[in-house]
């Protein structure tokens, strides 16, 4: 047997039955906890975007 085909059934294997895998309800969970973090972190990272535009707007026009 070759070393790939070796590697490849055991891959198989560990990942048929030694691996524990997540239910739907809990991927589920997670999904919606991941997405409502990554838009409150581009909520945040937008509002800063904003205050340091408006921010460096209002100095560089004190200059003029």
């Amino acid at each position: 047997m070759s070393k790939l085909t070796k590697y490849f059934r055991e891959t198989t294997e560990e990942m048929r039955y030694k691996v524990t895998w997540s239910s739907f309800e809990e991927l589920q969970k997670s999904s919606g906890l991941v997405l409502i973090g990554s838009l409150v972190f581009a909520a945040v990272v937008g509002l800063m975007d904003i205050i340091f535009k408006t921010g460096l707007e209002a100095f560089y026009n004190s200059f003029r």
